[in-house]
């Protein structure tokens, strides 16, 4: 009894990254971890430790995971989105911009799989890896999840957002999801315009303008980035909604279908916030959205 007592407290106080959170999904997929990845964001060589601060904040992720929520059978559509969360690259705002997205689309019909990637501590290549893996595993998938591997999209919040652009624009073509859905997204690294930790987060404190700017997503769209919803919010102080201008306008310079929602007013970090008053106006018009692709 003793030693079982002693396994359970080691148990106890291990490292939060040595478990699966429980977010309520209906499915966890580990992707891989640091070591096993193709690139490293350098956490693990220095002893850094995953840390979940609350319900809400993940620091220093060493480890890609899929949460996966499960359409409701009686309106299942056969799309999916893989959402990601924002944070700034600094950490992952895994509840209103994760788990709680991923619930709403489940209900609605859309499967959705909440990626927490790794963050890039100046790595830059390594959140598009974990984005990519997350697009792929998905599709892999795609029979046990009942959806259609051609139906995949990406969602993404903030920085997120940002990643979700990153996917889209700079993954191969064969891996960029079929459709894309951007929160108040980071886009540009214009120093005037931009939320500028989450490049200096992406690339390094020490980058240049240029090596920053190479990641203004407004400048990698081609005509094989797949088509997108923006929506934005005149009124947001963190990230200025020329990010989302700039995304659409490039998207329409090069025929790719687009659709943008700038609404008067909001605070960043809106999306699943029940009391913003463009709430069930975004959600219509989403779904409206998904049911064309």
């Amino acid at each position: 009894m003793k030693r079982l007592f002693t396994f359970l407290l080691l148990l106890a106080v291990m490292p939060v990254a040595a478990q699966q959170y429980q977010f309520g999904q209906d499915q966890y997929v580990k992707i891989w971890d640091d070591k096993d990845a193709p690139h490293s964001n350098g956490f693990v060589e220095k002893g850094v430790k995953e840390v979940k601060a609350d319900n809400d904040f993940v620091f220093n992720t060493t480890s890609t995971e899929l949460y996966i929520y499960k359409a409701n059978p009686e309106k299942a559509t056969g799309h999916a989105f893989v959402v990601i969360p924002g944070g700034g690259y600094g950490c992952v705002c895994i509840t209103y911009e994760g788990y709680k997205v991923g619930r709403w689309l489940a209900e609605q019909g859309i499967t959705a799989a909440v990626l927490k990637y790794r963050l890039p501590n100046g790595h830059s290549e390594v959140p598009l890896e974990d984005a990519v893996e997350a697009l792929r595993t998905v599709r892999k998938m795609s029979d046990e999840l009942n959806i259609d591997p051609q139906k995949v999209g990406v969602m993404g919040s903030s920085a997120g957002g940002h990643l979700a652009a990153y996917v889209s624009t700079l993954a191969p073509d064969a891996d960029k999801p079929n459709f894309t859905c951007l929160f108040y997204p980071v886009i540009t690294s214009q120093e005037d315009v931009t939320h500028r930790d989450t490049f200096l987060n992406l690339v390094g404190r020490n980058s240049s303008d240029y090596e920053r700017a190479f990641f203004s997503l407004d400048a990698r769209v081609t005509k094989t980035t797949p088509p997108a919803i923006i929506f934005h919010s005149d009124a947001d102080k963190v990230v200025p909604p020329v990010s989302a201008t700039r995304y659409y306008n490039a998207l329409k310079k090069h025929g790719v279908k687009a659709e943008l929602h700038i609404y008067p007013n909001g605070w960043h970090g809106w999306v699943m916030h029940k009391e913003y008053e463009q709430y069930d106006k975004w959600q219509k018009s989403l779904l409206e959205w998904v049911a064309m692709q």
